[in-house]
């Protein structure tokens, strides 16, 4: 359960300081990636989705036991967006460069699943 906890507690915290900024930065990644993002409302909300996931992270972690079920949904979670991106990548739609950022998702996605194997309940032989 260690394992799990570590984890949980790296991708939460991860994930709180790699997002959170987002919510600033909306004007600096329109000038730096155009074109200009047209529907913020979209932008916005998915960062404040992701956030929240971030939260339930931090929940795991805390009793990685009881919040088991929650294990398998965080690691789709992180699945969804490194199989966009590598599906867009392998269509031509992004460069190399954009296609990294899929990594730690993909590694979190990986001790996830991990995670959930080294939690398993016992088989009951007390």
């Amino acid at each position: 359960m260690k394992f799990a906890k570590i984890v949980f507690w790296i991708a939460g915290i991860f994930g709180v300081l790699a997002i959170t900024p987002l919510f600033f930065m909306l004007d600096a990644i329109e000038r730096l990636d155009p074109p200009a993002i047209t529907h913020p409302q979209f932008y916005y909300g998915f960062i404040g989705v992701a956030l929240v996931w971030q939260f339930v992270y931090l929940t795991v972690a805390t009793d990685p036991m009881r919040f088991r079920p929650m294990i398998l949904l965080s690691a789709l979670a992180k699945c969804s967006y490194a199989l966009t991106v590598g599906v867009l990548y392998l269509r031509g739609g992004m460069a190399p460069v954009e296609w990294v950022t899929a990594v730690p998702d993909a590694i979190l996605m990986v001790l996830f699943v991990v995670a959930f194997f080294k939690t398993r309940p016992g088989l009951g032989l007390a």
